[in-house]
């Protein structure tokens, strides 16, 4: 390839401007999310710390996903992806407010995970032939590893697409692929110990060899629901005009029921294996959500993530209508939302589903910082790509099934 690489002419749709009453939003969640989480310390301080877990994990699984998204598109050399390509590059700038919020959870791990207590740790024989694991030291050690290795990664994959748009070296576009290539086997092995860390662990007598992928299933699904409405909102403000089409949003659509259907499967498989082993150490993980007002939770899990979004996108004209994929996404960013909690308030009460304002506060203030550092990316860099070898397949691109 060349050094440098000039485009035909499209219109330039430049950086994002973030609107007044964006700023406001976003500013109003954090605070009310602050004011939720510091009474909910003052006042039931497990609970905060269950309500800051679940938050705090659903939008890193946002960042990750974005950077995983790229990645995949650099090792297929995927070319219709390449004007869309920046929206999920933008999730990923909010990687290191991830893991700033991890690191503030280490504070409540004492509330959150058993196997802190070196007494239970102990006395407890399951626990304790996991503790050359379970350690505090160890943990904070994994959570700073994976950390700086996904940090790593977006500098090197989303810093040379950014370094891209000013230089137009085409080089770049062919180091990324090696660059991908490595981060996808990193994040395989980083991702699935990094949800057995912060959401297995809770209950440190269970154990699951799909976690990492039943995770993973629900963190892709989710992606693309708020990737298709970020896609959408731009579409709408007349930023992507000439760039991104119903096409596009026909194939995100398609990779949403994808993970919709990959997410069923996982859910199912991991369900059947426990059942049919019937093991005491595995089974109780879901007899405690059958208990109290947790059943309504697990069937929900089946009916609103999987059933209805996997029927609402089956059409062709589904996936390619906007408002109809905006209510399917925001149906699906629901029940992600209802998937992690029933993944960690069972720890903290078997019986209630617990839901309130502290729950509210506690996800409007991850909201609020997942919407400032995206709105913020794409204020300084270009929406789209342009300067991408591969940017005339994406302009072109159709979808013919």
């Amino acid at each position: 390839m060349a050094a440098t690489h000039s485009s035909p002419v499209h219109v330039n749709p430049g950086t994002y401007v973030v609107s007044k009453r964006t700023k406001t939003l976003f500013s109003v969640c954090i605070f009310l999310g602050v004011l939720a989480l510091a009474y909910g310390l003052l006042k039931d301080r497990d609970r905060a710390w269950h309500a800051y877990l679940v938050g705090a994990f659903y939008f890193a699984n946002m960042a990750l996903a974005g950077l995983f998204f790229a990645a995949i598109n650099h090792v297929a050399k995927a070319g219709w992806s390449v004007t869309v390509r920046r929206i999920g590059e933008s999730f990923t700038s909010y990687l290191p407010l991830a893991f700033a919020s991890f690191l503030v959870l280490l504070a409540g791990a004492g509330s959150l995970y058993s196997w802190t207590d070196k007494a239970l740790a102990h006395s407890d024989h399951l626990i304790a032939a996991k503790t050359a694991y379970l350690n505090m030291p160890f943990f904070i050690v994994r959570i700073v590893v994976f950390f700086g290795a996904w940090l790593l990664f977006k500098k090197l994959i989303v810093g040379s697409s950014v370094a891209q748009d000013k230089t137009g070296d085409e080089r770049i576009t062919v180091k990324q692929v090696g660059y991908s290539i490595a981060f996808v086997l990193v994040f395989a092995i980083s991702y699935s110990l990094f949800s057995v860390d912060t959401l297995m662990s809770l209950e440190p007598h269970f154990f699951s060899t799909i976690w990492g992928v039943y995770c993973f299933a629900g963190l892709f699904q989710a992606f693309f629901a708020a990737f298709i409405l970020v896609t959408v909102h731009l579409m709408n403000k007349g930023l992507l005009r000439g760039l991104v089409n119903e096409n596009h949003l026909h194939d995100l659509a398609k990779f949403m029921k994808a993970f919709t259907i990959f997410y069923a499967y996982i859910a199912f498989s991991q369900f059947m294996l426990i059942w049919y082993a019937n093991l005491p150490e595995e089974t109780f993980f879901y007899i405690d959500r059958t208990m109290g007002g947790w059943m309504a939770a697990t069937a929900s899990l089946f009916i609103l993530k999987f059933a209805v979004p996997f029927l609402l996108l089956l059409p062709r004209w589904a996936k390619r209508t906007p408002a109809h994929l905006v209510f399917v996404s925001i149906l699906i960013l629901i029940m992600q939302y209802v998937d992690i909690h029933w993944m960690v308030y069972p720890n903290l009460d078997k019986e209630r589903w617990l839901f309130g304002p502290l729950e509210v506060g506690a996800f409007l203030f991850f909201a609020g910082l997942f919407v400032m550092a995206i709105t913020n990316f794409l204020a300084k860099n270009p929406i789209v790509p342009l300067k991408d070898p591969r940017v005339e397949e994406a302009v072109h691109h159709v979808v013919t099934y």
